[in-house]
């Protein structure tokens, strides 16, 4: 009996498919099932969290896309009483 088959018509999953095949050793059948299943857990993480952890999760991920040493102190719209400029 042969192996249920699976047919993805998409370039680039072929190419990325065939470089990580190389980069790894790992069958091509192999890596889908390690990404699915990896993805897998990543939707089933997302479900259990509770709406803070959410909200937590995406500061963080807006955070990463704000360069290095930028602050959200506003000093320079202000004098040195507090005052705006």
């Amino acid at each position: 009996m042969s192996e249920p088959q699976l047919s993805i018509r998409s370039g680039k999953a072929k190419d990325l498919a065939h470089a990580l095949a190389r980069r790894t050793g790992q069958p091509i059948n192999r890596l889908v099932e390690l990404a699915l299943e990896r993805y897998d857990q990543e939707l089933r993480r997302k479900s259990a969290l509770t709406p803070t952890d959410a909200l937590w999760e995406l500061m963080a991920e807006g955070r990463r896309s704000v360069p290095a040493g930028t602050s959200s102190g506003h000093d320079d719209l202000y004098d040195e009483n507090g005052l705006p400029i």
